[in-house]
């Protein structure tokens, strides 16, 4: 590991926002979720208090990797709490900065897998979960975000007909969302496959427009999808409770394209 890295760790280790899950911690995590055991952190269920000191919703980013939206959402809403995931430490690390040298008290930074996140979170604690650019995960269905493999684990943390957002640049993601959908009865707030190109933007929910909220802000990828051309995807739909689920088995052409570095530089 490079000493940058080990630098970024254990200055992170003094920041108040973040919440890291050890190797052994983990490991224990994961073994108990194999074994249907009830282990939970001591978090779970005591964000609001024991964090935030507020009663405002908790939104999550999964998959949040630098930092940048969670951040950015946190500045835009400081209404709700935000808290982003990711297990990459030294890239949470950027956004953890940031938000601890603003001072920003409505953002904290989670990093283990998410897909234990279910011993972070009591039921019904989370209210949205913001899923931003996240990799398509076109070899496995169970590790897409969009899974009904991550759905029935987002259920026991999100109350009912809580809000999912997906923005991506993916197709495959988003055909594979689409299709999830279709095969299971959540209702779908709005779904485009060219989010720029809407003229219709007010779709109301919970008294504000979803579509208005997935344009407020752009990531470092984000901006850069858009300067090659690429159109961006967003879907919002309600989790509502379901006892079974149906996989998509569908084919679906896989993306040809490949991201920059963060280095790349957008063209004036």
């Amino acid at each position: 590991m490079g000493k940058n890295k080990l630098k970024k760790f254990a200055e992170m280790e003094t920041f108040d926002n973040v919440f890291q899950c050890g190797a052994r911690d983990l490991d224990s995590l994961q073994k108990a979720q194999r074994e249907s055991e009830p282990l939970t952190h001591p978090l779970a269920g005591k964000w609001r208090e024991t964090y935030f000191h507020n009663s405002n919703p908790i939104v999550l980013e999964l998959g949040c990797g630098r930092g940048e939206y969670t951040v950015g959402l946190a500045r835009k809403y400081p209404e709700k709490n935000f808290i982003g995931v990711d297990i990459k430490g030294a890239r949470m690390w950027a956004g953890a900065k940031e938000a601890q040298t603003e001072g920003l008290k409505n953002v904290a930074f989670l990093r283990t897998n998410i897909e234990i996140i279910t011993a972070f979170f009591a039921q019904g604690e989370v209210d949205e979960i913001w899923l931003t650019f996240c990799d398509p995960q076109m070899k496995k269905a169970t590790k897409r975000l969009t899974s009904t493999y991550f759905m029935q684990r987002y259920q026991q943390i999100v109350k009912p007909d809580g809000i999912i957002h997906l923005k991506t640049d993916s197709p495959f993601l988003y055909t594979y969302t689409t299709e999830m959908l279709r095969l299971n009865p959540y209702p779908v707030l709005c779904s485009t496959d060219d989010l720029y190109a809407e003229k219709s933007v007010e779709i109301e929910q919970n008294q504000h427009s979803l579509l208005v909220d997935a344009r407020a802000l752009q990531t470092h990828y984000e901006k850069q999808w858009l300067d090659r051309g690429l159109t961006i995807k967003y879907i919002a739909f309600l989790l509502r409770p379901l006892s079974q689920w149906s996989e998509p088995t569908i084919e679906i052409e896989k993306d040809t394209y490949r991201s920059y570095g963060r280095n790349y530089n957008s063209p004036e």
